[in-house]
């Protein structure tokens, strides 16, 4: 088979035609804007799939892409390869010392005495599973140290082939090296086989997160209950400002009055506009 990244590969270049249909669907079905700059990357990203399909031109792809055979079977192949899953565990560190240090004793001192309620957690773009699992370690951290604090986190990703590497909680060892060397010996399991340098998330996290498939662009989320914290970090920078102000009243109707929402630290969101006010930078609490 040709080596379909070089020069001599079979399939003609992706048409400027092709491409704008390309990228009107991605922003209709998933949210994410497409400038003309992403073309290549686009390109590149589907020949591994056209090879697969034994599809030699871009616009027969299209064609079988939009079919209705082609959205049944194609779409979530598609999906896996036109999104971007960049994620490592503690990204953003400060995030978590807010939330031990500042926003878990806010939610013990609402619940009053007595406390029965399980926090409920939801990273709403996990990709691969480092953010819920290491939401994981720190909120069991935190219950080993606080009576009565009980959890559940909720963990959400468009991308089939994510949530399955993340459901099996398996890591190279270089991807945790964030990971506190404490947390690392106490949550990770490294492979019996020595020669493969694997580690794995221990059972007692892994049954702490769920892994679903959702579309953040769906007009409903399906979910069944109120959040009290959510992490949706990092996913908005690919929105324009229309779905960006959609999802974000979605993700406010889907918080507990009281409850909290998590950024990425180059999104700021207008409070003026949305029932929330800052708490820390890029932390905010729904107030109405």
């Amino acid at each position: 088979m040709a080596d379909p990244w070089s020069s001599t590969s079979p399939h003609p270049h992706l048409s400027t035609a092709d491409f704008k249909k390309l990228a009107g669907f991605i922003q209709e079905r998933l949210g994410i804007k497409m400038p003309a700059v992403k073309k290549g990357m686009i390109e590149s990203r589907l020949r591994k799939r056209l090879n697969h399909l034994d599809i030699k031109f871009y616009s027969h792809y299209c064609d079988y892409l939009f079919s209705p055979e082609g959205v049944k079977g194609e779409l979530p192949h598609f999906i896996d390869e036109v999104t971007t899953n960049k994620t490592d565990f503690f990204r953003e560190p400060k995030h978590f010392t807010c939330l031990v240090n500042t926003i878990l004793p806010k939610w013990i001192a609402a619940q009053g005495p007595g406390m029965r309620k399980k926090l409920m957690a939801w990273s709403c773009a996990c990709s691969q599973g480092d953010e819920p699992y290491t939401l994981s370690m720190v909120l069991s951290e935190y219950a080993r140290q606080t009576p009565g604090v009980d959890f559940s986190i909720l963990a959400t990703d468009i991308s089939n082939r994510v949530l399955e590497t993340a459901k099996k909680g398996i890591y190279d060892v270089s991807e945790i090296e964030p990971v506190p060397m404490g947390l690392r010996k106490k949550y990770l399991l490294r492979s019996r086989d020595r020669t493969r340098e694997l580690v794995r998330i221990v059972p007692e996290l892994r049954k702490k997160v769920d892994f679903r498939r959702l579309n953040l662009m769906d007009r409903e989320f399906g979910i069944g209950h109120k959040m009290d914290i959510i992490f949706c970090r990092n996913v908005t920078i690919y929105f324009d400002n229309e779905t960006t102000e959609q999802l974000l009243i979605k993700l406010c109707n889907q918080l507990v009055k009281g409850g909290f929402i998590f950024m990425g630290h180059s999104e700021f969101l207008d409070c003026k506009r949305l029932p929330l006010v800052a708490v820390a930078p890029t932390v905010y609490q729904k107030v109405r």
